[in-house]
């Protein structure tokens, strides 16, 4: 294997940003990439495999463009330019950054961090219905209400509902303390809690008090027709089919509808069927209709989040797989 070496000029005022917190970014590369990096002045030398090399020169070019636009680097910006570089794909990291959903109440920009991501938010755009299905940490969630908050503001839509089933998760609803609604409160939390960093809390409230922020269990979503609404069902995995055609069939004009689940975490019982599983199945081909995968390369939480999701998708990709031949060793026997 033919070894080389690259100079690439790193910008004294992007040089800490690049680099992290004691080294970790480029040590993080140089043990992934196999890669020695070394910094002399305002000289970034790069030695290692050819191909490495040049791996790494992009990824620290996409670092630097970042650094530049005031993006602050993170572990997982890091990851993810390394996962993209195997595709050369380093460069469209860098035009994720450009586009802005919203700003939080603190003033922390609101955008895509991965190419899937950016997809899905593509996909809000231009549909009337959106899926966004995925593991736990990509974003489904939080992208959706950002645009949803965004619509409100922009007054394209008059009024925000967000909902999700109240589905225990070992837990039984009637042994909680409380009226029914301090029962569902703790399943709706997490709505509460992006509504709040993103419009803030005293915003929130008052437009909540108006009627026009709606946070709900999916089963008051019975009997009603939603006009000039931006819909959210989230944890769509734990519906039932009958619960998610009742709420499909909620939608009215000028309104828009994201449904987000996670199919590996239901909490339904083991032999019930998903409505999220059913509906992907059935509304695959239906005009305006949008289905959104994301995979644990979209994972933007702790970059241990990231590595667990991996773990759980590679063993049960292997235990289909052995069951799936144990039933055809089975049905051969037979």
């Amino acid at each position: 294997m033919s070894t080389c070496e690259k100079n690439i000029t790193i910008p004294a005022d992007c040089a800490a940003n690049v680099f992290g917190e004691f080294d970790s970014h480029i040590k993080r590369i140089e043990k992934e990439l196999r890669v020695a990096v070394i910094m002399r002045d305002d000289q970034l030398k790069i030695m290692g495999p050819e191909m490495a090399v040049k791996r790494t020169v992009d990824i620290i070019k996409s670092l630097i463009t970042l650094a530049q636009r005031g993006t602050q680097i993170t572990e997982q910006n890091v990851n993810y330019a390394i996962s993209l570089s195997e595709h050369s794909q380093t460069k469209e990291m860098v035009e994720l950054d450009k586009d802005i959903v919203c700003h939080t109440v603190h003033g922390k920009p609101v955008k895509a961090k991965t190419i899937g991501q950016r997809q899905y938010l593509e996909a809000i755009d231009r549909h009337m219905v959106v899926f966004g299905v995925g593991p736990a940490g990509t974003g489904k969630t939080y992208l959706a209400m950002a645009k949803a908050i965004t619509a409100f503001k922009n007054e394209e839509i008059n009024r925000i509902i967000l909902t999700r089933p109240a589905i225990e998760a070992g837990e039984k609803l009637g042994f909680l303390p409380g009226d029914l609604q301090s029962k569902v409160d703790p399943y709706l939390r997490p709505l509460y809690d992006a509504l709040y960093e993103i419009m803030g809390a005293d915003s929130f409230l008052k437009n909540m008090e108006k009627g026009l922020i709606e946070v709900a269990p999916l089963a008051y979503m019975r009997g009603r027709t939603l006009d000039n609404a931006f819909i959210v069902l989230d944890e769509a995995q734990n519906t039932t089919p009958a619960q998610m055609k009742m709420f499909l069939t909620r939608i009215g004009f000028g309104s828009k509808a994201i449904i987000t689940g996670d199919l590996s975490q239901k909490d339904i019982p083991k032999d019930a069927i998903s409505g999220l599983d059913v509906a992907l199945r059935v509304l695959k081909n239906v005009e305006d209709i949008a289905v959104c995968h994301l995979t644990s390369q979209d994972v933007v939480r702790h970059p241990l989040v990231q590595r667990i999701v991996k773990a759980y998708d590679d063993y049960e990709s292997k235990y289909t797989k052995k069951g799936n031949h144990s039933s055809s060793k089975a049905s051969v026997q037979k």
